[in-house]
């Protein structure tokens, strides 16, 4: 099976140019190589770390017990219920 390519232009100016050429001979790439790899690996990073959910410790602390104990709905979600239970009818 055969993918497709996307193309994707970017413009840089002289100077980016020329950090972006000798990084990529450094890895012995061409340019677009090494912008494809670098763009994808900051992208990743990016994605798993906004994936996350970080906690101090009495943040944790309360997330547990909040997990922990009895569920209690909120007004709202006790309305809606309601509601629901008024129109809905199982058979």
């Amino acid at each position: 099976m055969r993918t497709s390519a996307a193309r994707f232009d970017l413009k840089l100016d002289s100077g980016e140019k020329k950090i972006v050429a000798r990084a990529a001979a450094l890895m012995g790439t061409t340019m677009a190589g090494f912008v494809r790899a670098a763009a994808k690996e900051k992208a990743q990073a990016l994605l798993e770390r906004e994936a996350r959910i970080v906690l101090d410790e009495r943040d944790f602390a309360r997330f547990a017990a909040a997990i922990s104990g009895p569920f209690e709905p909120n007004p709202a979600l006790s309305q809606a219920l309601k509601e629901a239970r008024r129109k809905v009818r199982r058979a």
